[in-house]
């Protein structure tokens, strides 16, 4: 059959039905994963699409035509690869060995093991707005907020769902209707399209730009006070450095000028370094306990960055202007989980107890030494060079902090470099990506890199295991 008209009515009578394809063996593990009205749904959508490509005549089209047997496998195909597509777009665990430690597309810090725990604990009922002591309400939250108080020596404490909304209430509830004066140097852009901005602008405030990109001088937020100025406002710049000819006021100096002109001083901390790190190169990080004890009236930061645990905004400072947010419409809508809770507080449970370094893996693998990560590179490359038609050897190179934090910082670490005799590196990274877990990896140079400094020790050999498996 030559005619391209008698083939497309053809095509068009030979596509298989829904409750054709419903009925084969073949999607029988499908029907029990997806739901049997979901794969119905989805069938008709495959469907679809096949009757608009035989109306085209589409190249795959014309190949398939002639046979009922094959519409109907390449409908099954199509829609068993449809699935398999929807599935790899939610959330899925995976092995991040890109050596990026705050890693923003794979969610950032890996929770601590008594973080994990206290969700499973919190996730049935739990004493989230109870007290035990009395039997009476509890305040959520309470004992949270009691632990950021003794580790920052702040006076009050207060947590909301992630650190955009933190800037969004302390701007709304103490500089709305006035001014807020901040530095051009520092109007940040960072993940996620958060633009400080365009926070400022939703608050209400109006915010007043003074000096230039690389120096601000503390007699530029002078001449920009006046009698609508609600607050000065630092941000630290999360993830860029601006080098070279630069300058601006320290946090002592604008606390003492908001002072001196009875104004407030808010700071965003950026990344919430709760430990002293510059051992490890992070010593322009602002260490929130020094950001405090310099004057600031108000200091936000992230949940999920330096102290290692689950997305949240944390605002820390002087108890009054604290339980003035506490009050807020806004801080409910804002406010935090109790799964979100239970696993800060596990955390902060471990800055407290000091054994942070080694309870906490972003902190962890921040600390883990050249020595360790290349004594186990050599051991997984060597395992790996057993394989058929892959091989393994390791290189120096650098990680990353990552997640806007310390952008400047790349601790050394030792590298296994995969090749495969049959894949360019873009094929075998994909193989890896999509393995069961899904291994993450980098390219440089034609190899594809695996860095073991962000790869947890018991996640080694599943690691084996994937990148031996596509040899197979």
């Amino acid at each position: 059959m030559s005619n391209p008209a008698a083939l497309k009515t053809n095509a068009l009578r030979e596509l298989p039905s829904v409750d054709q394809i419903l009925r084969s063996e073949r999607l029988s593990e499908l029907r029990h994963t997806v739901g049997p009205k979901h794969l119905t749904a989805v069938a008709r959508m495959i469907i679809e699409e096949m009757r608009a490509e035989v109306q085209q005549y589409k190249p795959e089209m014309r190949e398939q035509a002639a046979s009922r047997e094959s519409l109907l496998a390449l409908a099954i195909t199509r829609i068993e690869n449809a699935c398999k597509k929807e599935s790899l777009s939610g959330l899925r665990r995976v092995i991040n060995a890109t050596g990026v430690i705050i890693h923003t597309n794979l969610g950032r810090a890996p929770l601590p093991a008594a973080a994990l725990e206290a969700i499973r604990e919190a996730a049935g009922y739990c004493t989230l707005e109870y007290e035990l002591s009395s039997g009476g309400r509890g305040r959520r939250g309470q004992r949270v907020e009691a632990l950021l108080s003794g580790l920052t020596t702040a006076e009050a404490a207060l947590v909301v769902n992630n650190c955009a909304a933190a800037a969004l209430l302390i701007l709304t509830v103490v500089a709305a209707e006035g001014e807020t004066i901040v530095s051009r140097g520092e109007l940040v852009e960072i993940g996620g399209d958060f633009r400080i901005p365009e926070v400022l602008a939703s608050s209400g405030t109006r915010m007043v730009e003074v000096g230039t990109t690389n120096r601000t001088r503390l007699d530029d937020y002078k001449q920009a006070i006046n009698q609508n100025t609600r607050l000065i406002m630092r941000v630290h710049p999360s993830n860029y450095r601006i080098v070279g000819f630069t300058s601006a006021p320290t946090t002592s100096e604008l606390a003492a000028l908001a002072r001196e002109h009875r104004l407030l001083f808010y700071e965003d901390a950026g990344s919430g370094m709760l430990t002293d790190l510059g051992e490890y190169g992070l010593s322009d990080e602002p260490l929130v306990t020094e950001v405090i004890s310099t004057g600031a009236d108000l200091v936000s930061f992230s949940g999920d960055k330096l102290l290692g645990s689950v997305q949240a905004g944390i605002i820390v400072g002087k108890k009054d202007l604290v339980d003035r947010l506490r009050r807020s419409p806004l801080y409910r809508a804002l406010r935090p989980d109790k799964l979100c809770l239970a696993a800060l507080e596990a955390t902060l449970d471990a800055h407290r107890r000091e054994t942070s370094l080694t309870d906490v893996p972003v902190l962890k693998m921040l600390a883990t030494s050249t020595e360790e990560l290349e004594k186990r590179a050599k051991k997984l490359a060597e395992e790996i060079s057993g394989a058929a038609s892959l091989r393994a050897r390791t290189v120096t190179g650098q990680s990353a902090l990552g997640g806007g934090s310390g952008p400047n910082i790349h601790p050394q670490t030792t590298l296994v470099a995969l090749e495969h005799d049959s894949l360019a590196s873009v094929d075998l990274e994909r193989a890896l990506r999509l393995g069961t877990p899904p291994v993450i990896t980098r390219i440089a140079d034609g190899s594809v890199l695996i860095d073991l400094r962000t790869v947890a020790e018991d996640e080694d050999h599943e690691l084996i295991r994937v990148i031996k498996s596509i040899n197979s």
